[in-house]
C-alpha cells in the first residue's frame, strides 16, 4: 500500500466529512439524544432462569424445594457444587442468572423452629430481569412453604416458613440503567460503523466520483481504508463521548478496563464498517443504502439481547443470534463495565468478532473489486 497516497486520501476524506456541517451535527448529537430518550426504553419477559445449585443439607425437604422451582417451568438447574466458588463462576461467566443457597440443617430448622433460611444470589446486571425472576423465585418458595406445612400438619402446629435472603451482584440497586446504556452506545456504534459507511461510499457512486477513481492508478485498498478509517475514528470518539455521558449524567458504574472496551470495540467496528461496505456494493442510491442499513441494523438490536433476553427466545432465534456481532460486544461491555471482566472472562465472544471481523472484511473487499470493474 502507498502510504503517502493513503495519507492525501484521508486529508480529503477528513475534509470532506468536516464541510458536511448537516451530516456533522447529527454525528455529534446522535449520542445525547438517543442516550437520552432511548435508555428508558425497555421492557423484559423471563420464561426460564438458570438456576446453579448450592445445597449444603441434602435433605428430602430441600431437594423438594429445588423440585418445586424445576416444576414450575420458571427455573433450570444448570450446575451444583457443595461450595459457591463454582457457583461465582456461573455467575460471571453468565453460565447461570441465579445461585439457590440452602444451609446445614434447612430440614431441621424447618421443624424444630419452623423457619428457615435459604439465599437468593441474583445477576443483577440486568436489574428489571433479576427483579421479575426474584419475584418469580419468591412466590414459589412461598407457596412450597405452606405445602409443607400441609404435609407437616401432625408434627407442627403451624406453617413454617421459609426466610428468603436475597442478594444482587453487579448491579445492586437493580438500576435498568446500568444494564441498558451500555446496550444503547453498541447501537450509536452499529449506526456509524455501518450506517455512514453504505451512505458515504454510495454517494461517490451517485456524484460519479467512484468511476472516476477507479480508472486511476490509486490502489483499491487505500481507496477502501481512506473511507473507513476515518468513520472507524470517529465512531471511537463517539464511544468515548457515550461512556463519559454515561458516567457522569447517570452514573453507570465502570469497573472494568477501559482500554479492554475501546479494544472489543475497535474489533466490533471492522464488522460493522465491512457489513455498511458490503451494502454499497449492492446498492445504487442513499436511499437504498438507508433503507438496506436499518433493515440489518434493526434485525441486529432485536436478536442482540439489548431489549429482549437472548435466552428467552426459541432456540432457532437463539442460534441466529449466535452469529450476531451485536450480541456479543453487547456482552462484552456489559461484563466489562458491570462486573469488571477481564480478557479471560470475555474471550469467546472477543474471538468470535476477531474471526467475524476477518471474514467479513474481506467478503467485503471482495465483492466491491467484483462490482468495480
Amino acid at each position: 500500500m502507498n502510504f503517502r497516497v493513503l495519507r492525501a486520501l484521508l486529508k480529503k476524506e477528513y475534509l470532506q466529512i468536516f464541510r458536511d456541517k448537516v451530516m456533522l451535527r447529527q454525528m455529534l448529537m446522535m449520542p445525547f439524544i438517543q442516550l437520552l430518550l432511548l435508555s428508558s426504553a425497555a421492557t423484559f419477559e423471563v420464561k426460564t432462569a438458570r438456576m446453579y445449585l448450592v445445597d449444603n443439607d441434602h435433605s428430602e425437604t430441600s431437594r423438594g424445594l429445588v423440585e418445586h422451582l424445576r416444576a414450575s417451568g420458571r427455573f433450570v438447574v444448570v450446575g451444583a457444587s457443595p461450595s459457591m466458588e463454582p457457583a461465582n463462576d456461573a455467575l460471571l461467566s453468565r453460565d447461570a442468572g441465579m445461585i439457590l443457597g440452602i444451609p446445614h440443617d434447612f430440614e431441621r430448622d424447618i421443624v424444630r423452629t419452623k423457619s428457615a433460611k435459604v439465599q437468593l444470589i441474583y445477576n443483577a446486571e440486568d436489574g428489571a430481569l433479576a427483579g421479575v425472576t426474584n419475584s418469580y423465585a419468591q412466590q414459589i418458595i412461598s407457596a412450597y412453604a405452606r405445602d409443607l406445612g400441609a404435609s407437616l400438619r401432625p408434627m407442627v402446629a403451624e406453617s413454617p416458613s421459609i426466610d428468603i435472603r436475597t442478594r444482587g451482584w453487579y448491579n445492586q440497586a437493580l438500576d435498568y440503567k446500568d444494564y441498558m446504556i451500555p446496550g444503547i452506545l453498541v447501537q450509536l456504534l452499529t449506526i456509524i460503523g455501518t450506517l455512514l459507511t453504505a451512505m458515504n461510499i454510495v454517494r461517490e457512486k451517485e456524484l460519479g466520483t467512484l468511476d472516476q477513481l477507479n480508472v486511476t492508478p490509486i490502489p483499491r485498498s487505500a481507496f477502501i481504508s481512506a473511507k473507513l478509517i476515518p468513520l472507524w475514528t470517529i465512531a471511537l470518539v463517539e464511544l468515548a463521548i457515550g461512556l463519559t455521558v454515561a458516567r457522569f449524567v447517570f452514573d453507570v458504574p465502570m469497573r472494568g478496563s477501559l482500554l479492554l472496551v475501546f479494544f472489543a470495540a475497535s474489533l466490533y467496528l471492522v464488522v460493522a464498517l465491512a457489513i455498511g461496505l458490503w451494502i454499497s456494493t449492492a446498492v445504487d442510491t442513499q436511499q437504498q443504502a438507508m433503507f438496506s442499513s436499518f433493515f440489518l441494523i434493526m434485525i441486529y438490536l432485536l436478536m442482540s439481547g439489548l431489549f429482549t433476553p437472548v435466552r428467552s427466545m426459541p432456540t432457532w432465534a437463539q442460534w441466529i443470534a449466535e452469529v450476531n456481532p451485536v450480541k456479543h460486544i453487547i456482552v462484552i461491555m456489559r461484563a466489562v463495565l458491570l462486573k469488571g471482566a477481564g480478557i479471560a472472562d470475555i474471550a469467546r465472544p472477543l474471538t468470535i468478532l476477531a474471526v467475524s471481523g476477518a471474514i467479513v472484511l474481506s467478503l467485503a473487499v471482495r465483492q466491491y473489486a467484483k462490482t468495480s470493474r
